[in-house]
């Protein structure tokens, strides 16, 4: 039984050490949601933070606030996305820790 646990043990933090080293990645990623072609930029940071919001002066209305919103919205959405699909690893459910 001792060499059979050792070995499982030493398999279960390499994948946690693994996953530890992949979240560290994608807190250091940047990404760069966009909507309206491009008219609105949201860079964000891995750790979900705004960094930077770009607006391109066409797309500014001041008769038609809303549609502006909703593109902030948008690119918002677009950056959050891109960083829930980095956060997804095959080998591991999200949210599972292990104790090592």
């Amino acid at each position: 039984m001792g060499s059979g646990f050792s070995k499982m043990k030493k398999q279960a933090k390499l994948l946690s050490d693994q996953f530890n080293k992949a979240q560290e990645e994608i807190k250091a990623k940047t990404v760069i949601g966009q909507a309206g072609a491009g008219l609105v930029q949201i860079h964000m940071s891995g750790e979900k933070k705004v960094l930077k919001v770009e607006i391109k002066k066409e797309c500014v209305d001041a008769d038609d606030v809303d549609a502006l919103q909703d593109l902030i919205q948008a690119a918002f959405h677009d950056a959050e996305g891109q960083l829930s699909d980095a956060s997804i690893h095959p080998a591991m459910p999200m949210g599972l820790s292990l104790p090592f």
